[in-house]
């Protein structure tokens, strides 16, 4: 294996993922790569301002590449331009791609169908761990994370804007996974072991848009 290269949302899961591939091959990690939602100029579904998601690429040293779609992006179009951007991206040695899902197993076939047509291969540092387990190691470990979106099919508005905790993990209901990995929420990692500075930020307002509150973090 040459180089890997980290599919990155910002949140909590990719950031325990790139934890794992730091214990075991940091010197094969090539970059980042996030996909933009250019209308709004953010993390697409997480909600995060580009800029935000540049000082988190330099704070954790590493290159960020980015995967732009617009926000009424079909799947088509997500293919394209992510089979663009990972074909730019072997051409310059990458051979393989990290994601940190934890156990869908229908997203994890679709990514081995998509790299598998770019003589790429997935890898899933994290895959199969509980997920109790894994957000308290996440806390204990001394990484910070705010929730950005949440589904307001699972959870209140209450919810968007604060810190994964012990009181946050007690207060979420009981069908709630506790890293959301069925999509009830979605976050944004500021500081921990793998960060050379914490990212600082204000926390602006909450607003609704489809079935999601977006929390808005404002750089500084």
């Amino acid at each position: 294996m040459n180089k890997i290269l980290m599919s990155w949302s910002g949140g909590k899961d990719s950031t325990m993922a790139l934890l794992q591939l730091q214990r075991e091959r940091w010197d094969k990690i090539a970059g980042l790569l996030t996909t933009i939602t250019t209308d709004y100029d953010r993390i697409s579904i997480h909600g995060v301002r580009r800029e935000l998601l540049h000082r988190q690429a330099s704070a954790l040293g590493l290159p960020l590449y980015e995967v732009a779609i617009t926000k009424d992006a079909t799947n088509e179009e997500y293919e394209r331009e992510m089979k663009a951007a990972l074909e730019t991206r072997r051409g310059e040695g990458v051979d393989a791609i990290a994601f940190g899902d934890l156990f869908l197993e229908d997203i994890r076939l679709y990514r081995q169908r998509l790299l598998a047509g770019l003589s790429l291969q997935p890898l899933f540092p994290v895959w199969g761990w509980d997920t109790t387990e894994f957000i308290k190691n996440f806390v204990a470990l001394g990484f910070k994370t705010i929730i950005t979106c949440v589904d307001s099919k699972r959870l209140d508005s209450s919810f968007a804007g604060r810190i994964i905790d012990e009181k946050f993990l007690d207060e979420l209901p009981p069908l709630v996974d506790p890293c959301g990995e069925n999509g009830e929420f979605h976050t944004f990692v500021f500081d921990g072991p793998l960060f050379r500075e914490a990212i600082s930020f204000n926390v602006g307002e909450t607003i609704k848009r489809g079935d999601n509150f977006y929390c808005d973090l404002l750089p500084f």
